[in-house]
């Protein structure tokens, strides 16, 4: 699966995107293993994850246990400021 970060989840990523294996896992399984591989990063990624909002295939995905495949694309958005 893709995953594209953006704003503050791409600084504590240290890239604005990635592949990862995650086919048959859900949107809290990728979370974990993103705040267990970025978490002690400066700008701690479990933190940002916890305040962000996810696109999936460019739809909001609020269902957490939904099942994501390897050819999805998944964006974490944190919250933006600005006006």
């Amino acid at each position: 699966m893709l995953v594209r970060y953006f704003g503050a989840a791409q600084a504590a990523a240290g890239t604005a995107e990635e592949q990862l294996d995650c086919d048959g896992a859900t949107l809290d399984d990728v979370v974990a293993v993103l705040q267990q591989k970025y978490g002690a990063a400066p700008a701690a990624m479990g933190k940002v994850l916890a305040r962000s909002s996810f696109l999936l295939n460019e739809v909001a995905l609020r269902d957490r246990k939904r099942t994501l495949a390897s050819s999805d694309v998944l964006d974490i958005l944190p919250p933006f400021a600005g006006g």
